[in-house]
């Protein structure tokens, strides 16, 4: 397996990460736990050291995933999980945008703790809350940095104008966005951007993704 380094970042991955969104949440009835354990667990003997997940994802089942798969891996793996989405309490399902910096830290704190880690690998702003400056996002991620529980910070579906603002404050190791031959609008701004700025871009859906419209699928 080819590695790579995200950008001017320390921080170096599989050149193929492996997104486990799919195994709880999203694409149908969640996957039997112990098969997926070994999915990922396979993923790793075949040389995948870059895995994703989200609180959301679940929400929360996900991370516990691949907390509990990972866990005999720790220092040769790296994890990306995501902040940013409002919860319902009682339901769990999202209704809306929260990266005020005090729910930033209480994420981090309990993906820590799902996760079974020290400190989370990437921290991705999982999508911009137009409620909070992102300068404040970005603040709220290095100060956690300089606590040792998140190493790196990275934004999901950024603009190049937000990740500008961004990377000053706190330096942005990747930018993760929808990427392939039937999505390319990165190609407009942001690729440019990230190469500009030394940040490393991280493409989901890389092979297209449907989604259901009207009872319809639609090829996005």
């Amino acid at each position: 397996m080819q590695k790579r380094k995200l950008g001017n970042s320390n921080l170096e991955v599989s050149a193929i990460g492996l997104g486990c969104m799919g195994m709880s949440f999203g694409y149908g009835p969640a996957g039997d736990k112990q098969e997926m354990i070994a999915v990922i667990r396979r993923a790793v003997e075949l040389g995948v050291t870059f895995f994703d997940t989200a609180e959301v994802y679940g929400p929360f089942t996900n991370e516990e995933l691949v907390g509990e798969a990972l866990s005999p891996f720790h220092g040769k793996v790296v994890i990306a999980t995501k902040f940013g989405f409002k919860l319902d309490p009682k339901e769990g399902r999202m209704v809306g945008f929260d990266s005020r910096p005090e729910h930033i830290k209480q994420v981090a704190e309990a993906s820590l703790k799902r996760l079974r880690i020290d400190a989370i690998d990437l921290f991705y702003q999982h999508r911009v809350d137009p409620d909070v400056p992102i300068e404040d996002v970005a603040g709220a991620v290095k100060d956690l940095i300089q606590q040792g529980k998140v190493k790196h910070f990275g934004l999901s579906e950024a603009g190049a104008q937000t990740i500008r603002r961004a990377h000053p404050v706190q330096p942005v190791a990747a930018v993760q966005s929808e990427y392939s031959l039937w999505w390319r609008r990165a190609e407009e701004e942001v690729l440019p951007t990230l190469e500009e700025l030394g940040i490393g871009f991280v493409p989901f859906s890389p092979l297209g993704k449907a989604a259901v419209i009207n009872k319809g699928i639609k090829l996005l």
